[in-house]
């Protein structure tokens, strides 16, 4: 198992890591609309998904994998009201449609609108 790690993503707030890496796969842990240059979140649904997504590409760049890798993601919404814009930018950035599930949950930390978690191939 090999610990992964990125400046260009925020560091975990928790006991827990950015990813693993086991056999091949990546596991990135959850990640919300931190923009790690400064610690700032974004406002509204739009410019968080944006700001999730470019975190999970970090990582995923660190691991020497990419958005094409990904297999399956896990999202968390706040409200299920932002499904739709929280999905045209999604779109953007995991064009190969991997398995996915959406759920909407009570609060998130930092009480961002969204995270999103992914797995991969390296």
């Amino acid at each position: 198992m090999n610990v992964i790690n990125t400046e260009k993503a925020p560091g975990a707030i928790g006991p827990y890591s950015q990813a693993f890496e086991v056999n091949g796969f990546i596991y990135a842990s959850g990640q919300i609309p931190v923009n790690p240059a400064d610690g700032t979140v974004p406002e509204g649904i739009a410019a968080q998904a944006e700001q999730s997504c470019k975190n999970v590409g970090a990582i995923l760049e660190a691991a020497g994998s990419g958005y094409d890798k990904v297999f399956k993601t896990t999202c968390f919404l706040a409200d299920m009201g932002d499904f739709a814009a929280f999905n045209e930018v999604y779109a953007k950035y995991f064009i190969s449609k991997p398995a996915r599930s959406c759920v909407a949950v009570k609060a998130l930390p930092k009480g961002v609108l969204c995270e999103i978690e992914a797995i991969a191939v390296k």
